[in-house]
């Protein structure tokens, strides 16, 4: 089943599923829908969409109730798709038994972003992933392959 046509669920999965496997098994799961998708990509309209060690993407579409008061997209919801991307392609490198946070991150949003913007891919790639420290960097993308916004993270490394 694609990821486009499949019904999602939406929560946290148990506590010892995720201790127990490696970041790029528990993110798969979550791709293939074995494992619920986190509530903020119910509540921010996005999905996991593919997963590679050191490599995750998100697909969203942006939409009218992300407005801000201006009439674009807010930027918190370009930041929030960097931030899993990137935060994600450092978990997907992480052995069982590991965990991160995101220490900080920092985008830069290139073009506006609207409701006619239509289906982006948000794409996070580790640049080096070390026992304490992960750093990835991510581009978030239209349709046309144009970049919207870019970005790069720092992530706490730790075990649970």
């Amino acid at each position: 089943m694609s990821n486009d046509s499949m019904q999602r669920e939406y929560g946290l999965p148990p506590e010892e599923e995720l201790k127990s496997l490696s970041g790029y098994e528990f993110l798969s799961k979550i791709r293939d829908g074995t494992l619920p998708s986190p509530p903020i990509a119910r509540t921010l309209g996005f999905d996991l969409a593919e997963v590679n060690p050191g490599r995750v993407v998100f697909r969203g579409t942006p939409g009218f109730d992300y407005y801000n008061p201006i009439g674009s997209v807010h930027g918190g919801w370009p930041a929030t798709l960097l931030d899993s991307c990137m935060a994600c392609a450092v978990h997907s490198t992480l052995p069982a038994g590991t965990g991160y946070t995101t220490l900080e991150f920092k985008i830069d949003i290139l073009r506006p972003i609207t409701e006619t913007t239509g289906v982006v891919e948000a794409e996070g790639q580790t640049a080096r992933v070390g026992r304490r420290v992960g750093v990835a960097h991510g581009e978030l993308r239209d349709g046309q392959g144009r970049i919207l916004a870019r970005g790069s993270t720092t992530c706490l490394v730790f075990e649970h």
